[in-house]
């Protein structure tokens, strides 16, 4: 491989090596540090480089699409501050456990500590939110760092894939010149690094044999017994990329005879196991405490994924005592009420299927029929509402004005988006109240459909393009329920609508500020609650559709489902603004639980 310097030979080796590895994709921000690494990514036939302005915006694309897939997209950008806007986007891969891959470019050495401009401490930058950091060595022409450079290459990605997934950061310092500028003596005319690395054409330098944690027989059958009991329950909380198999849940569940409880990030709400598995999504409203106290308590619950969205499941779990199995292949703690009784540390797929072959249920359905009646006094409520809403059987009170169920609930958005959504489609929901919209309202169904989100740390950072990269990734139409603060929060994202080609209908529920805040007590402190919490904006998004090439509608309550559904059918990017009452969707959703409650304590 011959270079005209060192920092071109380096990098076209590291390059290669991760080409070798799979990697066929990489987002890179412009800088005149990373010279040599862009263009070794960009001269490389195999490798397609997707072009971002804004650095954090590039790590949330290339967060995006491992989220959606599992596999690493690389991300370059230059020394300094540049580096740092990447760090929010490193907190939620280590948080949620999604591979990256992070190639910072740095001064050399010896102008660390020393004032000069552009320079900064990058080193161990991200703290412990990677799985492995590397300061990489200058570069140099010899068999034996171009081994090193190798190896190092093949063993970031192994890091970032592994059990538990997560960012990888290298820290690569170049001197000048970092241009392909030619420089006599910096690579030796003898050196022929195809011979000296002895490796086949188009194989990796090094090959990593990855291995799933098993049980042995001996526990794998004292779990099945422990299985065998007549209430349980399977919480399935979201998933790790890229999930787990539906097929070995689906096994379980039907050798337990134990409903589903599926988070909508769990990858199991929707799919077609739900045609012959008890799939439950309402729970958020009906696990009450004045519901569930004439319940009996579960005996055993198998739980996998992270926490689960919803605070209700959260804390229903916590005051049953159940025994609680907590199945995570990397053995960490994700189960923040500390109810669990046991830390299982096993591939959930396979120990889920291999399970299901042991267990010996007992035959007694009264436990999930109940679920069930629960679940349908929900549902019946739902669509109520909906049709009280439309028009279709509310009727007016006797004052003569609507009911509250007829009045437009921001819940009825992600309910339609689920329902009308195309098949296969890729559903990205923000944080705040979509996602919790989401889990709501959005109904179980036999729909080829991929929910999405950044749970780990749960901010309104970065969602745009989180979604986008995810849509980058995938032939899935793409859909985008995002608030007015998220949406605002990344502008800058939308770029990547016409720099990285990707097409999306982007809903936006706007209620003029932190909606949120009104499921809060602070709702009854004003002020400050109006200025300092719900903040409210004023701003007109309409423009963002013109300055960033993409179709904008605002429409009314009522037109919503429509308006959606001739958007997905469209070509192009398209902005659907749903403009709402935050303070009246929540009065909504509050009734629509209470009326919830009352049928299942009558």
């Amino acid at each position: 491989m011959s270079a005209p310097n060192r920092n071109v030979l380096w990098a076209r080796t590291f390059v290669d090596e991760l080409a070798r590895a799979g990697i066929s994709a990489v987002c890179i921000t412009p800088g005149s540090r990373s010279t040599p690494l862009t263009m070794a990514f960009d001269e490389h036939d195999d490798v397609h480089v997707f072009s971002h302005l804004d650095e954090r915006a590039s790590a949330f694309f290339a967060l995006g699409r491992a989220r959606r897939t599992g596999k690493v997209t690389p991300l370059v950008c230059t020394s300094g501050t540049a580096a740092a806007n990447f760090h929010p986007a490193v907190i939620e891969a280590f948080q949620s456990r999604v591979p990256l891959l992070l190639l910072t470019a740095d001064r050399p050495p010896e102008l660390r500590d020393s004032g000069a401009n552009q320079t900064i401490d990058q080193e161990k930058l991200y703290g412990d939110a990677v799985r492995w950091y590397k300061d990489m060595p200058e570069p140099e022409a010899t068999d034996r760092k171009l081994r090193m450079l190798r190896t190092t290459a093949t063993r970031a990605l192994s890091e970032a894939t592994g059990t538990p997934s997560g960012p990888v950061h290298l820290n690569f310092p170049f001197r000048k010149p970092l241009e392909p500028t030619p420089v006599a003596g910096d690579v030796p005319a003898d050196l022929d690094t195809e011979a000296a690395l002895g490796r086949e054409e188009e194989s990796e330098y090094v090959k990593t044999t990855a291995g799933v944690p098993e049980l042995d027989d001996d526990t794998l059958r004292k779990l099945a017994e422990d299985l065998e009991v007549g209430r349980g329950l399977i919480v399935a909380g979201p998933a790790d990329a890229p999930g787990v198999d539906h097929e070995a849940i689906t096994a379980l569940a039907h050798a337990t005879g134990f409903p589903i409880v599926a988070d909508p990030l769990s990858g199991l709400r929707f799919g077609g196991h739900n045609r012959v598995t008890t799939v439950l999504g309402g729970y958020d409203a009906y696990l009450d405490e004045r519901v569930t106290d004439d319940w009996p308590d579960p005996e055993v619950v198998f739980r996998f994924g992270a926490s689960p969205t919803s605070k209700p499941l959260r804390k229903y779990l916590a005051r049953t005592d159940a025994r609680q199995l907590v199945v995570d292949p990397a053995g960490e703690w994700r189960e923040a009420e500390f109810a669990a009784t046991d830390l299982v540390v096993a591939d959930p797929t396979r120990l889920a299927g291999t399970l299901s072959r042991l267990v010996r249920a007992p035959k007694d359905t009264s436990w999930e029929e109940r679920w069930k009646a629960a679940e349908q006094a929900h549902w019946d409520a739902v669509d109520e509402a909906i049709e009280s809403e439309s028009g279709e059987s509310g009727k007016p009170s006797e004052s003569g004005e609507s009911s509250e169920l007829g009045e437009f609930f921001e819940g009825r958005v992600l309910a339609d988006v689920a329902d009308v959504a195309p098949e296969p489609s890729t559903i990205f929901v923000s944080n705040s109240m979509p996602v919790r919209d989401m889990d709501r309202f959005a109904r179980p169904a036999a729909r080829n459909l991929t929910v999405l989100g950044n749970r780990g740390a749960s901010g309104i950072d970065g969602i745009t393009s989180t979604a986008l990269g995810a849509g980058s990734a995938t032939t899935d139409d793409l859909t985008l329920v995002t608030g007015d603060i998220a949406y605002y929060h990344d502008l800058s994202g939308l770029l990547a609508v016409g720099r990285c080609d990707v097409d999306a209908t982007i809903v936006v529920v706007n209620n003029d500020g932190g909606g949120i805040f009104h499921m809060l007590p602070i709702e009854d402190y004003d002020p400050p609650f109006t200025g300092q919490f719900k903040t409210p904006h004023g701003l007109d998004f309409e423009p963002t559709g013109d300055l960033f090439g993409m179709e904008f509608a605002r429409v009314e309550a009522g037109d919503f489902r429509d308006t959606y559904a001739e958007a997905v059918a469209s070509e192009g990017t398209h902005v659907v603004e749903v403009v709402s009452d935050a303070e009246e969707s929540h009065r909504v959703r509050n009734s629509l639980q209470e009326q919830v409650v009352d049928t299942l304590t009558e």
